[in-house]
């Protein structure tokens, strides 16, 4: 069967489950916690169908698969997978919607929008699929950087993760700390340096996939386009809401580049 068929049945299944399981427990946690999962999915449906035989589809499928992976990890570990759990971003929509504008919210942009967003991601693997071509040096070049960019990730949800547990044990103990975000490691030269090497790694993705047929411009760019562009806005929703809670942010944010990592501004 045609894998991009098999993958649009995927989508479709699951965007109706998620959209059903929301709209019967009011959280929108399922999305959440198949968001590093179904990309894996997909990934492999394409490398499958090629009868694991294609060493371009493979290379995705397994770097989609790491990717995945490290994502589910730090989800898991920051208690994602727990009962009730709920990024905090949808609650605060939710606030600001009223309950008819939030079933509407909830139905195209999460359900569907969110959902078709993580299929077109892949879709570099759909290139590849269609215009099977040998790996070049060009191609482990990419790799290797989607690796190092996998590591800086991880380094900086790393770092985001002990503060948070020192944060949280601080405040227990009565003694809060002077600040309430992050501003050291990684962050000190970025305010979002883990969402900077999300971005990149999907660019090396599509990069990889469109090599395929030699011009790296196809029209399978739409997903990381559109990423990056939800990913500027979410940092313009975070960013409000911890100038509005800490009111040193905003000293960390004129001094503190806001995606490139970048030495701090005096």
């Amino acid at each position: 069967m045609n894998p991009l068929l098999v993958c649009v049945v995927i989508f479709a299944v699951v965007a109706v489950l998620t959209w059903a399981v929301t709209a019967r427990r009011g959280s929108s946690a399922w999305l959440d916690r198949l968001w590093s999962i179904l990309p894996i999915v997909y990934a492999w449906v394409f490398a499958g169908a090629a009868g694991l035989g294609d060493a371009r589809l493979n290379l995705l499928a397994v770097l989609a698969t790491a990717w995945g992976v490290r994502l589910t990890f730090n989800y898991a570990r920051k208690g994602g997978f727990r009962r009730g759990a709920e990024d905090y971003r949808w609650g605060t929509v939710r606030q600001k919607l009223t309950p008819a504008q939030w079933v509407v919210f909830h139905a195209l942009f999460i359900s569907v929008y969110q959902q078709a967003l993580l299929l077109l991601l892949i879709l570099p693997a759909w290139t590849a699929y269609e215009h099977r071509t040998p790996l070049g040096v060009l191609d482990w070049i990419l790799a290797a950087i989607f690796m190092l960019l996998l590591v800086g990730e991880g380094t900086a949800d790393g770092q985001q993760w002990r503060f948070q547990q020192r944060k949280h044990a601080a405040a227990t103990a009565g003694k809060p700390l002077t600040e309430g975000f992050i501003s050291t490691g990684l962050f000190r030269y970025s305010r979002h340096p883990n969402l900077f090497c999300e971005i990149l790694m999907w660019w090396v993705f599509y990069a990889i996939g469109a090599a395929a047929v030699g011009p790296l411009l196809s029209w399978t760019i739409i997903g990381t386009v559109l990423l990056t562009a939800q990913s500027f806005g979410s940092t313009v929703m975070a960013e409000s809401l911890s100038g509005a809670k800490y009111p040193a942010y905003a000293a960390y944010r004129a001094r503190t580049s806001r995606l490139v990592p970048w030495p701090p501004r005096a």
